[in-house]
């Protein structure tokens, strides 16, 4: 019975949760050693928003995550959690009032950058500064709805995965423009890196902390999704993905298809090709 959206091998601990015809169950004939994996909590959730510019998202963002990270915690599936605002230089309200959110809230953490890195740089701030073993990014306007979450953390755990990255079933409400632009952007993922991932930029990546122990991210630009993903996959850690329903943007402004940035990534592009023709896979990936 395959899953909808989900793409990666089927691993054989997950075979009595198909023959029950519901994920998320728990059936007596699982073995001790999948139903002592399942039960282990992860020890903390990272969730970070890199914003620049996001006064009228932030509230929701931080209301949103958490929402369901309490609902996490109430079911045992982490013990602790960090919500982490990237402040990317912006020139609106948006380091106020994280700031604020931060004083009023201890799980609140504010990162501010003196000067405007992009998503590449805000990305990497986020990484760095997370202190669970698990983390998680989302752009500051949601684009998908936030309980997602709980069923990425399921399927890392029985998918025994290094990463779960999302894909959009629909994303036509961003115009044909960007559909386009999409398209041609993950066949040269393909063909450059041999890297096949539906919607690679998508900002929906649940991570083990681990992984970053042997990944360095050198992009500053968009490309840092990707630059992720391929990094990921040739040292050969476990990334599967599934599908989200998408929200696109109804507040602010998007730039991610803009001429400059477009240029960036290119760019971005063909010096990862160059550094990677002498990397080789880890030895022993987190599992």
């Amino acid at each position: 019975m395959p899953i909808r959206g989900l793409t990666g091998p089927l691993s054989p601990s997950l075979a009595p949760y198909l023959a029950t015809g519901a994920l998320g169950m728990r059936p007596a004939t699982l073995s001790a050693m999948t139903a002592e994996r399942v039960a282990i909590p992860f020890r903390k959730l990272s969730v970070f928003f890199p914003m620049w510019n996001e006064e009228a998202y932030i509230d929701r963002a931080l209301e949103a995550a958490t929402t369901e990270c309490r609902e996490l915690l109430a079911r045992d599936e982490i013990l602790d959690y960090e919500l982490i605002i990237v402040d990317d230089a912006s020139t609106d309200l948006t380091g106020k009032l994280a700031d604020e959110m931060a004083a009023a809230d201890a799980h609140v953490k504010v990162v501010h950058h003196p000067v405007n890195r992009k998503l590449g740089g805000s990305i990497k701030t986020g990484f760095a500064t997370a202190t669970g073993d698990v983390v998680l990014y989302s752009d500051a306007d949601l684009p998908f709805d936030m309980t997602q979450v709980s069923r990425a953390i399921h399927l890392m755990r029985y998918y025994e995965a290094d990463i779960v990255s999302a894909f959009r079933f629909d994303r036509t409400g961003e115009g044909s423009l960007r559909t386009v632009y999409t398209f041609f952007y993950n066949f040269l993922i393909r063909r450059l890196f041999g890297v096949r991932m539906r919607d690679i930029n998508f900002a929906f990546k649940l991570c083990r902390t681990s992984i970053f122990d042997h990944i360095s991210l050198s992009s500053e630009g968009s490309f840092i999704d990707a630059e992720l993903i391929i990094r990921a996959k040739m040292l050969g850690f476990n990334v599967i993905q599934f599908g989200v329903d998408y929200f696109p943007r109804t507040r602010g402004e998007s730039t991610l298809a803009s001429g400059s940035v477009i240029r960036k990534i290119v760019s971005e592009m063909v010096q990862l090709r160059r550094e990677l023709r002498h990397l080789q896979p880890v030895d022993h990936p987190s599992a």
